[in-house]
């Protein structure tokens, strides 16, 4: 009797441990067996799901399994791709500069290049903050736009680049309104100096020009007073 319920048990567990690894399968699959085309297909129906995790890890299953197939190079770009979707920025630009520097001349450089700006440019803080992130965006785009004058994402680049340059001269400005403020004259004009001879078509012009106005006649005032 107790023979008998021992393999009774073992048969149960037999079948259970099938129909589990059945539905495993059946949920997940079995990636080893999908092709380039198939891992693809689903990473772009993922970025178009939002699910730009899977879509990562598709991309990223055809660079390792297949990196001599005609969807290797593809993977590489969508794979930068769902980083950025991801807000992965950093991260993204490391591989969209891979991609750059591996395939120098594929078609897709402009868009990379945008791309890159578009890493730094997500990450612009407030104005009141050091713009590190706003001059690499300028200097991506003033590339692009240098470069590949004629391709779509030059134009596009355009227009982000000239929100980079307001941001700088609205910082410029934030800084010498915060030392005109304190009484720290001459620190400001430079500050606002800088902003006429460096963005004099941004929208700042007047303000600065105005305060230079008055730092002139404030340290007029105080040389005749000393």
């Amino acid at each position: 009797m107790g023979l008998s319920f021992k393999y009774i048990f073992i048969g149960a567990m037999a079948i259970f441990l099938l129909g589990a690894c059945s539905s495993i399968d059946k949920y997940f699959g079995d990636s080893e067996d999908k092709s380039p085309d198939q891992l693809m297909q689903e990473g772009l129906s993922d970025m178009e799901s939002g699910n730009y995790e899977r879509a990562f890890e598709a991309f990223q299953d055809i660079r390792d399994r297949y990196p001599y197939s005609k969807y290797a190079i593809t993977a590489e770009l969508k794979t930068a791709d769902a980083l950025f979707k991801r807000g992965d920025f950093d991260e993204a630009y490391e591989a969209y500069d891979d991609f750059e520097r591996l395939h120098p001349k594929n078609k897709n450089i402009p868009y990379v290049i945008y791309q890159k700006g578009m890493c730094n440019f997500e990450q612009i803080k407030t104005v009141d903050r050091e713009h590190v992130h706003t001059l690499k965006a300028k200097e991506t785009f003033e590339r692009l736009v240098r470069q590949f004058p004629r391709s779509e994402y030059a134009a596009r680049g355009q227009k982000k680049l000239r929100n980079c340059i307001i941001l700088l001269a609205e910082y410029e400005l934030y800084v010498g309104n915060f030392y005109f403020k304190k009484g720290f004259y001459r620190a400001a004009l430079g500050r606002y100096n800088y902003i006429l001879q460096n963005y004099p078509d941004m929208g700042q012009y007047h303000e600065a020009m105005e305060k230079i106005s008055i730092i002139k006649e404030k340290l007029t005032v105080k040389k005749i007073e000393n």
